[in-house]
């Protein structure tokens, strides 16, 4: 693996370590550490800046979804300061993904990021 593909396969491992804290200190540090400041997630259900924003976004997540859990679907690719990657939602109880999606993101200098952009594959029907 290339010191380019480090630095995106540790921006998405922040990323998911983001979207999986469970406490609000966690959750707060974890967003802390993987976004910039002015940092944005747009997707078709939010589209939020900063990092409490972001923050509030996650926790709703977990809130209508409890005992899941966001893993990555496929590898890391990326170029200069994007990267592309799927995941999806995972029922920790019976393995079971009713949520997938695809994220692109942007990245700072210092591989925190910028922006993210998701796109969602698979949703539950209502």
């Amino acid at each position: 693996m290339s010191a380019t593909n480090d630095r995106y396969e540790t921006a998405v491992a922040r990323y998911f370590e983001a979207w999986n804290a469970g406490e609000q200190d966690a959750l707060t540090k974890a967003v802390t550490a993987a976004w910039t400041a002015d940092g944005t997630y747009t997707d078709p259900l939010a589209d939020v800046h900063g990092h409490q924003q972001i923050a509030a976004v996650i926790a709703a997540a977990h809130e209508q979804f409890p005992g899941f859990a966001f893993r990555p679907l496929g590898a890391v690719d990326g170029h200069h300061d994007i990267a592309r990657f799927g995941w999806e939602l995972v029922n920790e109880a019976d393995g079971s993904a009713p949520v997938a999606g695809f994220d692109v993101i942007t990245l700072d200098g210092e591989g925190r990021i910028r922006s993210v952009h998701g796109f969602l594959d698979r949703v539950p029907t209502a």
